[in-house]
């Protein structure tokens, strides 16, 4: 049946196709599927980088790491907005170290077989969100004259990118934390440029927020759709599947 195919491509859990025999660091990827367009050299980097940590720090180090990234920008913004906007350079090595905690963390403890699957995921997505929050903050501090609401809306749209990130996990029981070929990574980089123009070119800052908050609105739309037609692909597989059930127990 056409619906079971649906089933079998979109629901199917992940865990039940990936291989277990991996060593070294090529298995520490497996627990979620990446679509990033920087995905290749990302996990040649943290391939690397799992390789030379020392063993002293540990995963939750790293998350701590990745906090002390988000602190970082914020105070960029802040001593930008009442200083020198050099200081929003400050906001770059922020999102360099947010990054590096943050994408280290779970993997490393993967690579050293220590992993807390549920642990490091609840982890993961409290910290990712108060590290949105605490950057919303210094984005809308550094905006002011009335661009608060690009802020606002940067933070309330990567808050729906999470929360669509988590019911595709519920529903299909495979974990993914990009839009497409967008990732966390790309919105790192993407923040990083536009901090570097606005130190060259003051107050264009707004002008190239407000292009990514309208392509995140665009994404999120989309995603949602394809989130929605994931839904109605499970219901229809669970009917199938009641009825089939119901049916053997008829016999």
């Amino acid at each position: 049946m056409k619906e079971n195919n649906l089933w079998e491509d979109t629901i199917i859990p992940a865990n039940r196709r990936l291989s277990n025999g991996k060593k070294g660091t090529q298995g520490i990827f497996n627990d979620r599927k990446r679509t990033n367009l920087l995905k290749g050299v990302e996990q040649r980097t943290i391939s690397y980088l799992v390789t030379i940590v020392p063993k002293a720090i540990t995963p939750d180090m790293l998350t701590a790491v990745g906090f002390l990234g988000g602190l970082l920008v914020l105070a960029g913004f802040i001593l930008a907005s009442y200083f020198e906007r050099t200081y929003l350079l400050l906001g770059v090595v922020g999102l360099f170290v947010n990054w590096f905690g943050d994408s280290l963390d779970g993997r490393i403890a993967y690579y050293r077989n220590i992993p807390r699957k549920w642990y490091g995921f609840s982890l993961d997505i409290i910290m990712d969100w108060i590290n949105t929050v605490i950057m919303g903050l210094g984005f809308i501090v550094y905006l002011g004259n009335g661009y608060e609401l690009l802020a606002y809306f940067f933070v309330a749209l990567y808050g729906w990118a999470m929360i669509i990130s988590q019911l595709r996990y519920k529903i299909t029981d495979k974990y993914t934390i990009d839009a497409g070929t967008v990732g966390p990574t790309e919105i790192r980089v993407i923040i990083s440029v536009i901090l570097i123009i606005e130190v060259i070119f003051p107050k264009t800052v707004s002008v190239f927020s407000g292009l990514v908050v309208m392509i995140l609105f665009v994404v999120n739309i989309v995603d949602t759709r394809k989130l929605l037609r994931l839904g109605d692909a499970r219901d229809i597989a669970e009917r199938v599947v009641k009825k089939n059930f119901s049916d053997e127990q008829e016999k």
